[in-house]
């Protein structure tokens, strides 16, 4: 079994009197692919906020969030990415008037705060894994296509060096080819042993990408499972893939 990123026990969250997740247990490893899919409602973005510590005023929270073996579940937003969490939400929230590069180096701002040095090392390697944020790395991030927000918001996340990173939807409004770049950067990611967990309307391309998989529906886990095995059950066929499982 692989090294424990990121485990989640027991994990519910109350908006009110309403629950929105009920007792969610979820587990990535390092070098890993985890995807969460589900119907919109089903509380995916809810589950990513909470791990974050990043939900909302009025929603009460309970269970443990363990980074590498720490329950850092008291912890704020902040403190939980300089111990190595990093998500990227639905919105992408750049800042649109900034270049794309400066954007990039926010994403740093805690090794920095550190007095880290080498954070200009990693700023050439989110480069390399997206040289069209090189070519325009002095263009206001607010005239980019939505394609390429994306790819900086995914670059401003690993700037921080994340050994958890958590992808919120992020083929949402791409077209097709864009999809599939970011989803082969995302492959990519994982063989530098980061522990990945990704949320994705788009049921088959995160299957194919991901290690394992869970369907959430309705607040709570009703199906988990390598991911191969999940893409050919018939109810996930059925319900998230369509009839036809050789369909693009």
């Amino acid at each position: 079994m692989t090294t424990s990123i990121l485990q989640v026990n027991d994990l519910h969250v109350a908006y009110g009197k309403v629950e929105a997740l009920h007792g969610l247990n979820i587990r990535v490893g390092a070098g890993q692919i985890v995807t969460v899919i589900g119907p919109n409602g089903a509380g995916k973005s809810t589950m990513l906020n909470a791990i974050a510590g990043a939900q909302v005023a009025n929603a009460s929270t309970r269970g443990a969030v363990l980074l590498r073996g720490a329950d850092v579940g008291s912890y704020p937003v902040e403190q939980r990415v300089a111990q190595g969490m990093s998500l990227v939400p639905e919105s992408r929230d750049l800042f649109t008037t900034m270049s794309v590069e400066d954007n990039l180096l926010l994403g740093a701002y805690t090794r920095y705060r550190r007095r880290e040095k080498d954070y200009a090392a990693t700023l050439e390697s989110v480069y390399e894994l997206f040289p069209r944020l090189r070519e325009r790395r002095m263009q206001a991030a607010g005239t980019m296509s939505g394609g390429e927000r994306q790819m900086v918001a995914l670059g401003r996340a690993l700037m921080a060096r994340p050994t958890l990173l958590m992808l919120d939807e992020p083929s949402l409004g791409l077209a097709p080819l864009i999809v599939k770049e970011i989803f082969r950067v995302i492959v990519r990611l994982k063989e530098t042993g980061v522990g990945i967990l990704l949320v994705e309307q788009n049921a088959r391309a995160a299957l194919q990408a991901a290690d394992y998989g869970y369907v959430l529906e309705t607040g709570e886990v009703v199906m988990e499972g390598p991911a191969a095995q999940l893409a050919n059950d018939p109810k996930v066929i059925d319900t998230y893939l369509g009839l036809n499982k050789k369909s693009a």
